[in-house]
Protein backbone atom coordinates (compact mmCIF):
# COMPACT_ATOMS: atom_id res chain seq x y z
CA UNK A 1 0.00 0.00 0.00
CA UNK A 2 1.58 3.37 -0.94
CA UNK A 3 2.08 5.87 1.85
CA UNK A 4 0.36 9.22 1.73
CA UNK A 5 2.55 12.06 2.94
CA UNK A 6 1.16 15.05 4.80
CA UNK A 7 3.26 18.14 5.01
CA UNK A 8 3.00 21.41 6.87
CA UNK A 9 4.37 24.63 5.48
CA UNK A 10 4.42 28.09 7.02
CA UNK A 11 5.09 29.37 3.50
CA UNK A 12 1.65 28.04 2.48
CA UNK A 13 -0.08 30.00 5.22
CA UNK A 14 0.07 27.06 7.62
CA UNK A 15 -2.02 24.78 5.41
CA UNK A 16 -1.69 21.02 5.54
CA UNK A 17 -1.57 19.19 2.24
CA UNK A 18 -1.13 15.64 1.08
CA UNK A 19 1.31 14.52 -1.53
CA UNK A 20 3.07 11.25 -2.24
CA UNK A 21 6.41 12.82 -3.11
CA UNK A 22 6.93 15.55 -0.48
CA UNK A 23 7.81 16.35 3.04
CA UNK A 24 7.73 15.26 6.37
CA UNK A 25 4.69 13.86 8.13
CA UNK A 26 3.52 10.39 7.26
CA UNK A 27 1.37 7.72 8.73
CA UNK A 28 1.48 4.08 7.85
CA UNK A 29 -2.15 3.10 7.28
CA UNK A 30 -1.58 -0.63 7.59
CA UNK A 31 0.14 -2.94 10.02
CA UNK A 32 0.55 -2.86 13.80
CA UNK A 33 1.94 0.70 13.85
CA UNK A 34 -0.88 2.24 11.81
CA UNK A 35 -1.88 4.61 14.64
CA UNK A 36 1.62 6.02 15.11
CA UNK A 37 2.82 9.17 13.45
CA UNK A 38 6.39 9.57 12.25
CA UNK A 39 8.13 12.49 10.63
CA UNK A 40 11.27 11.24 8.84
CA UNK A 41 12.38 14.68 7.70
CA UNK A 42 12.66 17.97 9.55
CA UNK A 43 9.31 19.58 10.39
CA UNK A 44 8.68 23.31 10.13
CA UNK A 45 5.91 23.27 12.77
CA UNK A 46 8.20 24.57 15.54
CA UNK A 47 10.17 27.19 13.58
CA UNK A 48 10.19 30.86 14.57
CA UNK A 49 10.93 33.72 12.21
CA UNK A 50 14.57 34.91 12.04
CA UNK A 51 13.96 38.15 13.99
CA UNK A 52 12.32 36.27 16.86
CA UNK A 53 15.12 33.70 16.95
CA UNK A 54 17.79 36.44 16.95
CA UNK A 55 16.15 38.26 19.86
CA UNK A 56 15.73 35.11 21.93
CA UNK A 57 19.30 33.97 21.24
CA UNK A 58 20.69 37.23 22.68
CA UNK A 59 19.79 36.05 26.19
CA UNK A 60 20.15 32.30 25.69
CA UNK A 61 23.00 30.16 26.96
CA UNK A 62 24.74 27.43 24.91
CA UNK A 63 23.92 23.84 25.80
CA UNK A 64 26.53 21.12 25.34
CA UNK A 65 24.89 18.40 23.29
CA UNK A 66 26.15 14.97 22.41
CA UNK A 67 24.23 12.83 19.92
CA UNK A 68 21.33 11.18 21.71
CA UNK A 69 21.50 13.54 24.70
CA UNK A 70 18.09 14.17 26.18
CA UNK A 71 17.39 17.90 26.49
CA UNK A 72 14.14 17.35 28.38
CA UNK A 73 11.70 14.53 29.06
CA UNK A 74 7.94 14.37 28.79
CA UNK A 75 6.66 15.22 32.29
CA UNK A 76 9.71 17.28 33.38
CA UNK A 77 9.20 20.77 34.79
CA UNK A 78 10.26 23.31 32.14
CA UNK A 79 13.77 24.75 32.43
CA UNK A 80 13.16 27.07 29.49
CA UNK A 81 12.82 27.30 25.73
CA UNK A 82 15.42 25.46 23.67
CA UNK A 83 16.42 26.97 20.34
CA UNK A 84 17.90 24.69 17.69
CA UNK A 85 20.67 26.66 15.98
CA UNK A 86 21.99 23.86 13.77
CA UNK A 87 21.19 20.24 13.06
CA UNK A 88 18.13 18.47 14.39
CA UNK A 89 16.43 17.37 17.59
CA UNK A 90 14.03 14.44 17.73
CA UNK A 91 10.77 15.08 19.58
CA UNK A 92 8.85 12.10 20.90
CA UNK A 93 5.73 11.58 22.94
CA UNK A 94 4.53 8.43 24.61
CA UNK A 95 1.16 7.12 25.72
CA UNK A 96 0.91 4.09 27.96
CA UNK A 97 4.61 3.44 27.32
CA UNK A 98 4.25 3.33 23.53
CA UNK A 99 5.78 5.96 21.22
CA UNK A 100 2.96 7.90 19.56
CA UNK A 101 4.81 10.75 17.86
CA UNK A 102 8.32 10.98 16.44
CA UNK A 103 9.21 14.26 14.73
CA UNK A 104 12.45 16.00 13.76
CA UNK A 105 12.81 19.71 14.60
CA UNK A 106 15.54 21.58 12.76
CA UNK A 107 17.36 24.91 12.86
CA UNK A 108 15.19 27.78 14.01
CA UNK A 109 12.89 25.54 16.03
CA UNK A 110 11.68 26.65 19.45
CA UNK A 111 11.25 23.65 21.72
CA UNK A 112 9.29 23.64 24.96
CA UNK A 113 7.16 26.73 24.26
CA UNK A 114 3.84 25.22 25.45
CA UNK A 115 5.43 24.11 28.71
CA UNK A 116 7.04 27.47 29.46
CA UNK A 117 4.09 29.62 28.38
CA UNK A 118 1.59 27.39 30.20
CA UNK A 119 3.82 26.77 33.25
CA UNK A 120 3.19 23.03 32.77
CA UNK A 121 5.50 20.03 32.35
CA UNK A 122 7.02 19.34 28.94
CA UNK A 123 4.61 17.29 26.81
CA UNK A 124 7.38 15.80 24.64
CA UNK A 125 10.84 14.31 25.06
CA UNK A 126 13.61 16.04 23.08
CA UNK A 127 16.82 14.24 22.05
CA UNK A 128 19.69 15.96 20.23
CA UNK A 129 20.88 14.38 16.98
CA UNK A 130 24.47 14.32 15.76
CA UNK A 131 25.67 17.81 14.84
CA UNK A 132 22.93 19.60 16.77
CA UNK A 133 23.72 23.00 18.27
CA UNK A 134 21.24 24.18 20.88
CA UNK A 135 20.87 27.15 23.22
CA UNK A 136 18.56 27.51 26.22
CA UNK A 137 16.62 30.60 27.24
CA UNK A 138 15.54 30.11 30.85
CA UNK A 139 11.83 30.20 31.66
CA UNK A 140 12.32 33.34 33.74
CA UNK A 141 14.20 35.18 30.99
CA UNK A 142 11.69 34.07 28.37
CA UNK A 143 8.68 35.25 30.39
CA UNK A 144 10.38 38.56 31.14
CA UNK A 145 11.15 39.11 27.46
CA UNK A 146 7.56 38.28 26.47
CA UNK A 147 6.20 40.74 29.07
CA UNK A 148 8.48 43.55 27.92
CA UNK A 149 8.24 43.13 24.14
CA UNK A 150 4.69 42.48 22.85
CA UNK A 151 6.00 42.40 19.27
CA UNK A 152 7.95 39.25 20.10
CA UNK A 153 5.01 37.82 22.05
CA UNK A 154 2.87 37.85 18.92
CA UNK A 155 5.58 36.02 16.99
CA UNK A 156 5.71 33.38 19.71
CA UNK A 157 1.94 33.02 19.40
CA UNK A 158 2.41 32.33 15.69
CA UNK A 159 4.82 29.48 16.48
CA UNK A 160 2.40 28.09 19.07
CA UNK A 161 -0.44 28.30 16.53
CA UNK A 162 1.65 26.33 14.03
CA UNK A 163 2.36 23.72 16.70
CA UNK A 164 -1.36 23.44 17.52
CA UNK A 165 -2.22 22.98 13.83
CA UNK A 166 0.46 20.30 13.57
CA UNK A 167 -0.91 18.47 16.63
CA UNK A 168 -4.50 18.68 15.40
CA UNK A 169 -3.51 17.27 12.02
CA UNK A 170 -1.72 14.41 13.77
CA UNK A 171 -4.76 13.68 15.93
CA UNK A 172 -7.08 13.73 12.94
CA UNK A 173 -5.15 10.79 11.48
CA UNK A 174 -5.12 8.56 14.55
Amino acid sequence: MPRTFYYFSLAQGGKMSSDTARNPIYWSFSGPDSWRMSVPRVSTAFVGDPELIAELEKQAKPVTVAPGRTLFRQGDAPAGVYIVKKGAVTLKTRSDGDAVLNVQAGAGSLLGLPAVVGAQPYSLTAEAQEGAEVVLLSSEDFVHLMCTDPRLSFRVLQVLAAEVRFAREAISHL
